[in-house]
């Protein structure tokens, strides 16, 4: 009966993380409107919002924007932080799925489970925190710097 609880359990957990992980997904469909950015896998590429518009999607000058090559370097910087976000995020989807087969696999020992149980905690406090930082800066890189 017990293993049996584990399993359901197991299962539930990584359900969820299945549909963290489409929550997560679900807004680079705004990012797909923009025929110019590439994205892979949910990544942004590092020259978003430096682009010209559609036909001619080159690189803008840093000198044709209102303030020039600051801007320019804060559109990079800000893009490249939510590549390292996302991989966070990423990371931290795998060790709560990595948490739930430690959980599966501790067939009754309680110091397993327990670090089991740490390590998920770990991971959704990990995932909370990326999550928010993500929203921060595609607050920041949409609505200040454009």
């Amino acid at each position: 009966m017990n293993r049996i609880k584990n399993w359901i359990m197991a299962i539930a957990m990584v359900a969820s993380v299945g549909g963290t992980m489409l929550a997560v997904a679900t807004p680079q469909t705004v990012m797909a409107a923009d025929k110019c950015t590439d994205n892979f896998l949910g990544f942004p590429a590092w020259y978003r919002g430096l682009t010209k518009p559609y036909p001619n999607c080159d690189i803008k000058s840093p000198d044709s924007t209102p303030n020039g090559l600051s801007n320019f370097i804060w559109h990079i910087a800000l893009n490249v932080l939510e590549v390292g976000l996302i991989i966070v995020g990423y990371l931290t989807g795998f060790y709560f799925l990595y948490g739930g087969f430690l959980f599966i696999g501790s067939q009754g020992k309680p110091e397993t489970a327990a670090k089991a149980r740490l390590t998920m905690s770990y991971a959704l406090i990990g995932l909370v925190v990326a999550m928010a930082a993500i929203g921060v800066v595609n607050f920041v890189v949409d609505g200040v710097l454009k």
